[in-house]
């Protein structure tokens, strides 16, 4: 059976947190410094992405940071992969890395859901929604890098018609698979890391690929369409994981 632990109960772990800060601020400057080194992100997604990591350490400890680790360097790779393609085509990622919209919208969820982690108690469901979060982000970012470095052509979602590469609600089969490749990966870090037991891996990884797909319909449809923006689209996507992951835990 699942622990559900009433609001009240949060207080003791969020006052056991206070003991992560300072390991959180060294593990926040050091993770920063890097990513903004490499160029994995902007001077302001820098900014977003020590929030995040501060957060994620202080509300769940080291094991979110691994994960947290786990989507950086799938992303940093495969927007690397093809990269003189990309530029050619002019679908590359800007080079001085993600922004903040773009932390927050891959991200924010993920953050959200361990702080309620912290504030409602141990209800490891929540560390399940931020594993289905993790895994999305690193899943649809993964699966546009692939798909766009390894074809000219893609097919739109909702209509299966042939588009270019990179085009909103474009997808690829190399995409695709790429994608589950790095749901998978991410949720079995988490499992390693200490997030989740075996028991959900399936449901994490589930709830992520149902999160990309559902990310390349919105971009094929609303996106195309000018009600939502890619960033938007993100963060729908990886709370739809979220949210999918916690209603069948708790079913």
């Amino acid at each position: 059976m699942l622990e559900i632990t009433k609001p009240g109960d949060g207080l003791p772990l969020l006052i056991a947190g206070t003991s992560r800060i300072w390991p959180a601020l060294v593990v926040t400057i050091a993770f920063t410094a890097v990513a903004r080194y490499i160029r994995g992100v902007s001077r302001l997604g820098a900014v977003a992405g020590a929030l995040v990591c501060f957060l994620l350490f202080t509300c769940a400890g080291p094991g979110a940071i691994v994960a947290l680790l786990s989507v950086f360097v799938l992303a940093w790779v495969t927007t690397r992969f093809g990269s003189q393609r990309k530029q050619r085509l002019r679908i590359a990622e800007k080079q001085d890395g993600r922004s903040a919209s773009q932390v927050l919208a891959n991200l924010g969820v993920a953050t959200g859901c361990v702080a309620l982690y912290a504030l409602l108690g141990k209800n490891v469901i929540f560390l399940l929604a931020a594993a289905a979060s993790f895994s999305e982000a690193a899943a649809d970012t993964v699966s546009s890098e692939v798909g766009q470095a390894r074809n000219e052509k893609a097919r739109l979602i909702t209509t299966w018609k042939q588009v270019p590469a990179g085009i909103d609600g474009a997808v690829s089969l190399q995409g695709t698979l790429a994608g589950i490749v790095a749901a998978t990966i991410v949720s079995v870090v988490c499992v390693l890391a200490g997030l989740l037991p075996w028991k959900w891996l399936g449901i994490s990884v589930g709830s992520a690929v149902v999160g990309m797909v559902a990310d390349s319909y919105l971009g094929a449809s609303l996106q195309r369409r000018g009600m939502l923006n890619n960033d938007s689209v993100n963060f729908l996507s990886t709370f739809l994981s979220a949210l999918v992951a916690f209603v069948i835990a708790s079913a």
